[in-house]
């Protein structure tokens, strides 16, 4: 009955986490980051900012597609983090895993936030609808 309960559970926090990943939110609450916390500048149009580890795979994946689409996107930077050595940032922020994925308006402030690595075409979709 246990191991049945243990099954039954797993599944669910599986199927969760899976449907979950890569989907673009509007973020909790609207924190704003400078220059100074981010270490870099800002982009015109909308900065993303992403929090990855040395050893995560999908963090891998996910700079392809945000520096894929900083590239195709004028005015849009992006900027990569290794919460490892950020921890205080990563607390503030309430990141629980990597990849994590914060869009960012020109001022700094926190408009969506990605856990899991999106799809480029959901992340042009955003940014144009945003600007």
């Amino acid at each position: 009955m246990v191991l049945a309960v243990a099954v039954l559970a797993s599944a669910a926090f599986g199927l969760h986490r899976w449907r979950g990943d890569g989907r673009i939110r509007v973020a909790p609450d609207q924190l704003r980051l400078s220059r100074a916390d981010i270490g870099a500048a800002l982009g015109t149009r909308a900065t993303l900012v992403q929090f990855s580890t040395a050893f995560c795979q999908p963090c891998r994946a996910t700079r392809g597609v945000l520096g894929e689409v900083a590239r195709l996107v004028p005015g849009v930077a992006h900027v990569e983090i290794d919460a490892e050595s950020r921890l205080d940032l990563v607390r503030n922020l309430g990141i629980a895993r990597t990849p994590t994925v914060l869009l960012l308006d020109p001022a700094g402030i926190q408009l969506r936030r990605v856990t899991g690595t999106p799809r480029k075409a959901a992340v042009l979709a955003t940014l144009s609808e945003l600007t």
